[in-house]
């Protein structure tokens, strides 16, 4: 149903809109709101937040028909007008478009031609409605869905790709609040929400400017892939930025405990298998990265002391004469046959 104010201060206008429109009225097609000028008009606008269109008169008292245009932007540029006057000449019907009317329509009014000029103001208003909430949406969607995959959304052959994966060569970084779990067990959800997510901030920030992407957020942990040129050297400045950042952060006075952040971190880097992996069916996806150099960044950061930034000897070796790294020695990852030997990276 579409809400319609009709601005006009001639008495009889209310019961000749509501005979000749009594069979829209009764189907719940158009609901009508009634002003006497433009002031009242503006004071209805604000009672009938959903009204769509607006009908107006030119000569009215106290607020005429083209000042009422001129305030309608301010109440909300998605109603738009449409000028209903014997005033047609040019220069009123110019005013009346530069100030934003939709259209025009001469009195003595023919009732058909309202309708069809109705309709069409109508249509356009449902159609900006339409693009606002998809733009809001989109904005929305933006917080919950990493650039990639808004890219890869936008592909014409989406929906007939959705299970398809590549091969990539990548870097994947795991960072994980160390002793956070002591906040969980003796602070109120909402204290352990507002500091997770402070330190987030703070590590999504680096990771972004690095030309990372989070691919996801595993209870007190991040997992970050960084694609492209010199993915393994980005990856490690964003984790050396976060540490940074990370020991620049106060202590946090809790309720019951004093806390003072810090991170572990795993790097590994080489061949993954990048796509979608979940049901089409039932249309639940997640657009992620997988395989054994998932798998190994996650165990080196699982070996991770606080502070320390862990990475293979194989990372090692197309890294070293870019960090200052220190070698650690062999360690047994979970999983893994052979022990690995790892470094930690300096600055």
């Amino acid at each position: 149903m579409a809400k319609i104010l009709v601005a006009d201060d001639e008495a009889d206008l209310e019961m000749l809109i509501k005979q000749k429109f009594r069979k829209q009225i009764r189907e719940n097609r158009y609901e009508f709101v009634f002003a006497i000028n433009g002031v009242d008009a503006l004071e209805k606008l604000a009672k009938n937040t959903d009204i769509d269109i607006v009908l107006s008169d030119i000569n009215m008292p106290e607020m005429d028909g083209l000042t009422l245009l001129g305030k309608l932007n301010e109440v909300s540029p998605l109603i738009k007008s449409v000028i209903v006057s014997a005033y047609g000449d040019m220069d009123n019907i110019r005013t009346a478009m530069n100030r934003g009317a939709f259209d025009f329509v001469t009195k003595p009014v023919n009732f058909e031609d309202l309708e069809l000029t109705m309709n069409k103001t109508i249509a356009h208003v449902a159609q900006l409605r339409i693009t606002m909430q998809a733009i809001k949406e989109n904005d929305i969607l933006r917080m919950y869905v990493d650039e990639t995959v808004l890219k890869f959304m936008n592909k014409r052959e989406f929906e007939s790709t959705l299970m398809i994966n590549e091969t990539i060569e990548a870097t994947v970084a795991f960072i994980d609040i160390c002793s956070f779990t002591a906040i969980t067990e003796n602070e109120s959800a909402d204290t352990v929400v507002r500091l997770l997510n402070k330190y987030f901030d703070v590590m999504v920030k680096e990771i972004i400017a690095q030309g990372g992407h989070i691919d996801k957020f595993i209870g007190d942990a991040i997992m970050a892939v960084f694609r492209g040129e010199y993915h393994l050297d980005r990856a490690i400045d964003a984790c050396l930025a976060v540490r940074a950042s990370i020991e620049k952060l106060p202590v946090e006075e809790a309720d019951s405990i004093s806390f003072r952040a810090d991170v572990t971190i795993g790097i590994h880097s080489g061949e993954l298998i990048s796509g979608n992996i979940g049901s089409a069916t039932l249309r639940r996806l997640d657009y992620t990265v997988i395989g054994d150099i998932v798998n190994t960044a996650q165990r080196l950061q699982g070996v991770a002391k606080a502070g320390q930034i862990i990475i293979a000897e194989s990372s090692y070796e197309l890294v070293k004469e870019s960090f200052n790294c220190r070698r650690i020695g062999e360690v047994n990852l979970k999983n893994k046959q052979l022990p690995v030997v790892v470094y930690e990276v300096m600055d």
